[in-house]
């Protein structure tokens, strides 16, 4: 396969698929269409407004909004000027832009509306390479602040010529795109992913599923900064040629399913808990016969979906059941056209993948991460195996290391982290394979399946990678706190196990109104959850959203090293905690 740029993939695309749409969103009430020709010229318009605010080679873009057209321009408009596009989270604190816009020498940043813009003014000053701000909707009076329509009539005036010498000069192995990645001591590292890296590992992905449709269809709606969300609704579209369709909101995902019908659809494991708990919700107020044909159907249908991973025959009424239920529920859904329904960026759990299994809609799993431009493994029609993630990407290689670490190569491995050699060194050996740090187990044929995670990361139900000792230290920062176990691991919210200093406990006690004399009543205390309860809000404070702790536990004794909890090192064996607490864990998620 011949090393291309993004450029190339998209010029390529834009000339064979003119006039066939490109991206679909929603405005006044009606989908409104952008063809490949015009995404294109779109492109290109504001790459040259870019380059006519200052942008030059190897500077940033970080670009701060939610999913909508200008995003994906803004995106690839950056790199075909020769910037790096940097993603952030619209979650994010105006301290966590700062650190990305900063770290990433962006000279320009793109923001959605008004919320977001006033994030960038608050840090203004600590951003010395930052020439202009582009706000994608809305206007503003601020100088230094230019609006979409503003910046598109700069790139105008820009001779093609120049743009043109700018695509010219980048080579397939050139860094193109940073996507920044949470670590273990808090700062995001930020992945150095080439043209190469995205142009091979869309196509081979592509490749792998069979080819592309010539009407296909994803929409988006996970974040895209996240590298899952732009191999689908960038990378993925330019392969195939496809159309990229804009969810209204996470709240409007099920009615705008329905109307997208799309080709492929990847969730991250809480979006399709949500869609199963409205199934279970629909199925429980159906009348008496409807539960009994759909148990009937269900049975049917997880007894298929096992043959078939089995290479065996399916039950003689599998027919039926989906004629009369499974054709029915993805019509509902919106996923009857669907031919691979993923479910990617966290674990998800056995029972959720058997439910939809059992209604006809079998979930590919795909493993992966940043470093390796998202896919590692594949799950595929006719080679999947529930609870397993699949096979390596073809044309890469997957091994394990002597203690069952995951290790990944291939040309769809990064080239490192962006001024943060020591932690490429650490990620990336000599012999270039990526170790991911996650611990698994490969089967008799090939198949994949993560069993632990080294890295000490908790990945939560959103796809949302949380380095839990930044928040612990943020709340060890609490007077009267002494230890800290953050806790959601594949769980929708955070929550937090803290202990309290023994020699601090009569002040806490005293200025939260309890009786509590020691540990244990503390633990129990209304008072001193209510005390805890208020001193955490003050840290949510300075926390992204998806960071944010909602629940809180008192524990009744400190964490120590003859307890099994500490290690010699003083650090928390996590695992050990887990267990111990996992009553008072599993209340905070009942």
């Amino acid at each position: 396969m011949a090393h291309k740029t993004v450029m190339e993939l998209f010029d390529a695309t834009a000339r064979s698929h003119a006039s066939k749409p490109a991206l679909k969103a929603k405005k006044d009430g009606r989908w409104v269409e952008t063809t490949w020709a015009e995404y294109r010229e779109q492109i290109r318009t504001a790459a040259r407004g870019f380059v006519k605010l200052g942008l030059e080679p190897g500077q940033g873009v970080s670009i701060l909004g939610g999913n909508r057209p200008e995003w994906l321009v803004a995106d690839v408009g950056a790199i075909y000027a020769g910037g790096f596009p940097a993603g952030i989270y619209t979650t994010s604190s105006a301290e966590q832009c700062q650190y990305i816009a900063d770290h990433s020498d962006s000279a320009i940043v793109v923001v959605e509306n008004a919320e977001q813009l006033a994030k960038i003014l608050e840090v203004r000053g600590q951003l010395p390479k930052l020439k202009a701000i582009v706000l994608m909707s809305g206007d503003s009076s601020v100088e230094g602040v230019h609006t979409w329509a503003r910046t598109m009539e700069l790139g105008r005036s820009v001779p093609e010529s120049e743009l043109d010498a700018r695509t010219a000069a980048q080579k397939p192995d050139d860094v193109c795109t940073l996507i920044y990645t949470s670590g273990t001591t808090g700062n995001p590292k930020a992945v150095m992913i080439t043209h190469h890296n995205l142009v091979w590992t869309s196509r081979a992905t592509f490749e792998a599923f069979g080819g592309a449709l010539p009407d296909e269809r994803a929409i988006s709606y996970l974040p895209l900064s996240h590298i899952a969300e732009q191999a689908i609704s960038i990378y993925a579209a330019a392969t195939a040629g496809g159309c990229t369709w804009f969810a209204e909101s996470l709240e409007k995902l099920g009615e705008n399913l329905r109307e997208v019908r799309p080709t492929l659809f990847v969730g991250v494991p809480r979006v399709w808990e949500k869609i199963q708990a409205k199934i279970l919700e629909v199925g429980a107020q159906s009348s008496p016969l409807k539960k009994r044909i759909g148990a009937w159907a269900r049975k049917q249908g997880l007894a298929g979906g096992y043959a078939d991973q089995r290479h065996e025959a399916r039950p003689l009424l599998y027919g039926l059941a989906e004629a009369l239920v499974f054709k029915k529920v993805r019509a509902n859904l919106g996923l009857d056209e669907c031919r691979f329904a993923i479910t990617a960026a966290a674990p998800i759990a056995k029972s959720t993948l058997e439910l939809f299994l059992s209604l006809g809609i079998p979930i590919y799993e795909v493993y992966g991460m940043s470093e390796c431009t998202g896919p590692a493994t594949l799950s595929l029609p006719g080679a999947y195996k529930t609870g397993k993630v699949g096979k390596p990407v073809p044309g890469t290689e997957v091994k394990l290391a002597a203690d069952g670490e995951v290790l990944m190569r291939g040309p769809h491995v990064f080239k490192g982290y962006y001024k943060n050699e020591e932690a490429t060194r650490e990620t990336l050996d000599e012999e270039g394979w990526l170790h991911s740090g996650d611990v698994g187990v490969i089967d008799a044929e090939g198949f994949l399946q993560i069993t632990d995670r080294k890295k000490d990361l908790l990945i939560t139900a959103g796809g949302e990678n949380i380095a839990p000792q930044l928040l612990e230290g943020m709340l060890k920062g609490i007077a009267g706190v002494s230890q800290a176990v953050v806790v959601g691991d594949r769980q929708k919210f955070l929550a937090a196990l803290v202990t309290l200093d023994p020699a601090k406990l009569p002040s806490i006690a005293s200025e939260a109104g309890s009786p509590a004399k020691d540990m244990r009543a503390a633990s129990e205390c209304p008072k001193i959850h209510t005390w805890m309860l208020t001193r955490l809000d003050e840290v949510n404070r300075h926390l992204a959203r998806v960071q944010t702790i909602k629940k809180v536990k008192v524990l009744p004794a400190e964490l120590t090293i003859e307890s099994g909890e500490l290690t010699p090192t003083m650090k928390v064996k996590r695992k050990v905690v887990n267990e111990r607490y996992a009553a008072e864990i599993a209340a905070f998620y009942d």
